[in-house]
């Protein structure tokens, strides 16, 4: 019902702005026979259609306008053109071969900047000077190897939450619903990681609670597209709630800023040796070049924007395909067994995984590559904008163009992959089509989930290192049977692309 109300609303006022405009806006319009094909569309009133299709729907919209266009397609929402590319040699010109000339990012609604601190985010940056800090800080300082190493008894710590949550609810001797236990865990890591700190539950909660209506809000701003100008005066409400949920956000994270730098002075004036370096501790000593060239300490705002991008980022996305392999072990017992026997075979009896043997299971990692093939958690690449004038496949691409890449027409792509829809982790063991896939696409892009070139996801390495840890800890405690007779692997867009319905299963304590 809300959903129509916009429709109604946006119709209403953009055949207002026709009727009065269109003569003014005929006249403005760019020349577009150099750009990619598309739809013919009338700007604002010929794109109202996209607003009546969920993310969902359009991304089958766009393979049916591939079909007919080929696989480089412009499309004009609102009065911005987009470019929508679904070819894997074409997606690897401008993520890689051309990856500074398109590595900058076409600006952020009103409503995003908001909650994103004016694109001061490592996803969301301008292609610079100061993005390349803040990249820089996030691979080097927080995420590097021996740092992600430094983290490990905070991951001992989840997965001990993680089990101890599912014995109980098995205990009970009824199905379990995995999700809320998949997201608390992953979501209190990364809370630990990012503020240094054993946070108690309650807080932990708090704290996910404003980060999921965060998300929430992602899903609805789609409407400042076509007003984003005066979208706040058309939606006061959803305005307003953007604004609530950001000084909720601060209510939090400001008090916790303030203690970690008091926690660092006195550190300091103590000389103590052992204290556990955090994100938050990184950003407090962080500077960034201004226009000037001169430096400057991050705002408070700002860091509370980072820490909030590394919380939702790495809970949203690792929980979506944690959720679905585990699915499919549960659909697919066979697969289940042999993880479990090779776990087995390397860990033996030993109270705890530990994360050295996670190197010597080669079906684990398998089935890690197979659910982020089949179930990429978005289904398009972060926008990417040229910084000048740019020809692409014949066509061109003009400066500050929003250009997005369709991720599942590379990793479901059935002249690269053997049945792509079917969950078959093999492929990437000895002698199957995916033996040394490079998934950084370096060379060649045949799977595209973490992305490529210099905006590839700068988590890689962390992410994979979660599922693995996690999907063996899980299969080593506990025996995965499906509660119904079929599980049902249809998804739906939220955040990330997530199982339409949530994975309900019967879970047995395995006997060592």
């Amino acid at each position: 019902m809300e959903n129509m109300v916009l429709i109604l609303i946006s119709l209403a006022l953009s055949l207002f702005l026709a009727y009065f405009l269109s003569p003014l806006v005929l006249k403005l319009w760019p020349e577009s026979e150099s750009l990619p094909p598309g739809p013919p569309a009338f700007p604002v009133v010929g794109n109202l259609l996209w607003l009546r299709h969920s993310f969902y729907e359009i991304e089958s919209v766009l393979r049916r306008l591939r079909d007919t266009y080929g696989p480089i397609v412009t499309l004009h929402i609102g009065f911005v053109p987009v470019v929508v590319i679904s070819d894997a040699d074409l997606a690897h010109k401008i993520l890689v071969q051309r990856g500074a000339l398109f590595a900058d990012r076409p600006p952020t609604l009103l409503a995003l900047r908001v909650l994103h601190g004016n694109q001061c985010v490592v996803s969301e940056s301008h292609f610079g000077p100061a993005w390349r800090v803040l990249r820089r800080n996030m691979t080097a300082v927080m995420l590097h190897p021996s740092r992600i190493k430094e983290f490990s008894h905070y991951r001992r710590r989840a997965g001990r939450v993680l089990i101890g949550e599912l014995r109980r609810q098995a205990d009970r001797g009824e199905p379990v619903v995995v999700l809320d236990s998949f997201r608390y865990a992953i979501f209190s890591l990364l809370c630990w990681m990012c503020f240094g700190e054993n946070l108690e539950e309650k807080t932990v909660r708090e704290i996910q609670r404003v980060q999921h209506d965060i998300t929430l809000h992602f899903n609805k701003v789609n409407v400042f597209v076509f007003f984003p100008r005066v979208g706040k005066y058309i939606f006061p409400r959803l305005w307003e709630m953007i604004g609530e949920t950001r000084r909720r956000r601060e209510d939090l994270f400001v008090p916790m800023i303030k203690a970690r730098r008091e926690r660092i002075e006195e550190v300091n004036r103590r000389g103590e040796e052992s204290f556990q370096f955090s994100y938050l501790d990184s950003l407090l000593n962080l500077e960034l070049p201004d226009e000037e060239g001169r430096s400057r300490k991050l705002t408070e705002e700002e860091i509370i924007c980072l820490c909030s991008e590394i919380l939702s980022g790495g809970t949203d996305t690792t929980v979506a395909v944690l959720q679905s392999i585990m699915a499919n072990l549960v659909k697919h017992h066979d697969i289940q067994a042999w993880v479990y026997e090779e776990i087995s075979a390397v860990v033996g009896d030993r109270e705890d995984m530990e994360e050295d043997a996670l190197g010597k299971l080669p079906f684990l990692r398998a089935v890690i590559m197979e659910g982020l093939q089949r179930h990429p958690p978005a289904h398009f690449l972060v926008s990417h904008s040229p910084t000048e004038d740019a020809t692409v496949g014949g066509y061109l691409i003009p400066r500050r163009t929003t250009v997005n890449v369709m991720v599942t027409e590379m990793n479901w792509n059935s002249k690269v992959w053997s049945d792509p829809m079917e969950f078959r982790p093999e492929r990437f063991l000895l002698g199957g089509e995916g033996e040394g896939l490079d998934i950084t696409c370096s060379k060649e892009i045949k799977m595209l989930t973490f992305g490529a070139g210099r905006r590839a996801c700068p988590g890689l390495g962390l992410a994979m290192l979660h599922l693995e840890y996690f999907v063996a800890n899980m299969v080593r405690e506990f025996e995965w049977t499906a509660a119904n007779r079929e599980v049902d692997m249809s998804e739906q867009m939220e955040f990330t692309y997530v199982m339409k319905t949530p994975l309900k299963a019967t879970i047995l304590p395995r006997v060592r």
